[in-house]
């Protein structure tokens, strides 16, 4: 073992009268322990909402939006074709419009007309039904009531589930002698679904193409896409205009949702900034637990440049000292932080209202990246925490430090 190294783990334990040293280090690292763990924590917290929300807006809605100009007249033949764009993995039609919904109360809605077949494959609202099914929205007579799935929240503050019956006011009126009279038509609620949105939760209902048409409801206005690959979204849509044509128009999910992630991407930056200071504040408790230390062992410094130690050497014992105090307190407060994370996650711990944040539960997820250069900033904060103290030992002339001795 290196003397320097040897020296630094004995000032880190010393006994008797330097214990006062030896609790002032400890305390040091804890400090740098809570500050890491808490920096840690913190990123978790914002990184699980950007990807539960990320995650939750994709199950819902469309990686990417086509429109054509001039309309689309055979939504089979375009789907075809986009879809074999490298990077689209299927398409399908949709047809979005407003109304009012009726059941033991009325709400605002907005109506998205869809093929129940290819709707499946875009995005996740199959699997998201709590009741019913999404193939039940085709008519299977002219007699029979349309069927409508709508959002789980929705059907609850209207009174209606699955079988109940419900009135559709939407704005397609019918001309009459005193003008355009607004179209109510009856429909039978064959489905709920629950993706975990209270945006869609709450005012979202779904119909068949053919049941849009009967109300009036114009062709299909566009086609959305989902891709293999999430982040590659705006490549794809590039393609798409590229390869096609002009005359049609893409728009991925970041441009939608823009927004959204950028203020919560200024949020995580703040909150680690903000946070981040409290190893600052750690790093202030090595440089003067070393102070203390250089002028508790000022005679010790001298008898070793006597004895030939260099002022490189000297330096180097309180460097590796301040880079232990660091280092240990870093990997602790990061291994603390991660599991922390990692339980409050598993057990979703911490409730919060879902009609606010979109999510019923705070998320954490402790990404690699973050982890690191966590890790890595605050070992090097401790670095530049120990040179002003190091500095001044390595400086220490033996012959007026042994004069009063």
């Amino acid at each position: 073992m290196p003397f320097e190294l040897q020296i630094a783990l004995r000032y880190l334990l010393a006994k008797r009268r330097q214990v006062f040293i030896s609790v002032i280090s400890l305390v040091s690292t804890l400090g740098v322990t809570v500050g890491v763990m808490a920096l840690v924590i913190a990123l978790a917290i914002m990184t699980g909402l950007q990807q539960e929300l990320r995650n939750r807006i994709l199950g819902a809605m469309a990686h990417v939006n086509v429109w054509k100009t001039g309309g689309i007249t055979d939504y089979r033949a375009e789907a075809a074709k986009v879809s074999a764009v490298p990077g689209v993995v299927a398409a399908a039609p949709a047809i979005y419009s407003k109304a009012i919904i009726t059941g033991s109360n009325d709400t605002f809605l907005t109506l998205k007309a869809i093929d129940p077949a290819m709707e499946a494959r875009v995005t996740e609202v199959a699997s998201a039904l709590t009741g019913g099914s999404l193939e039940a929205l085709a008519t299977t007579s002219e007699d029979a009531l349309p069927g409508i799935v709508i959002g789980h929240d929705l059907a609850g503050a209207i009174g209606a589930f699955v079988g109940d019956q419900v009135s559709l006011l939407t704005t397609q009126g019918t001309l009459t002698p005193m003008g355009i009279a607004p179209r109510q038509r009856r429909f039978r609620v064959v489905g709920t679904f629950r993706l975990g949105l209270i945006e869609f939760d709450s005012a979202y209902g779904f119909v068949s193409l053919e049941t849009a048409a009967r109300l009036g409801q114009p062709d299909v206005d566009h086609l959305e896409l989902r891709v293999s690959d999430i982040l590659s979204a705006p490549e794809v849509a590039d393609r798409i205009t590229s390869t096609l044509g002009s005359d049609y128009v893409t728009q991925d999910w970041t441009d939608m949702n823009r927004s959204l992630y950028s203020a919560l991407y200024l949020e995580k930056i703040a909150m680690g900034i903000g946070i981040g200071l409290i190893v600052g504040v750690a790093a202030l408790n090595i440089v003067a637990s070393l102070i203390l230390l250089v002028m508790e062992k000022t005679r010790d410094i001298a008898i070793l440049k006597t004895m030939g130690a260099s002022s490189r050497s000297v330096m180097l014992i309180f460097l590796i000292q301040g880079l232990v105090i660091g280092t240990i307190g870093t990997v602790v407060g990061a291994s603390l932080g991660a599991a922390i994370a990692e339980l409050l996650d598993r057990y979703r711990v911490i409730s919060i209202p879902g009609d606010v944040y979109q999510v019923s539960y705070l998320p954490f997820h402790v990404l690699p990246w973050d982890l690191f250069l966590v890790v890595v900033g605050a070992v090097v904060v401790c670095f530049l925490a120990t040179l002003y103290p190091s500095r001044q030992a390595a400086k220490l002339d033996p012959a007026q430090a042994l004069r009063y001795e």
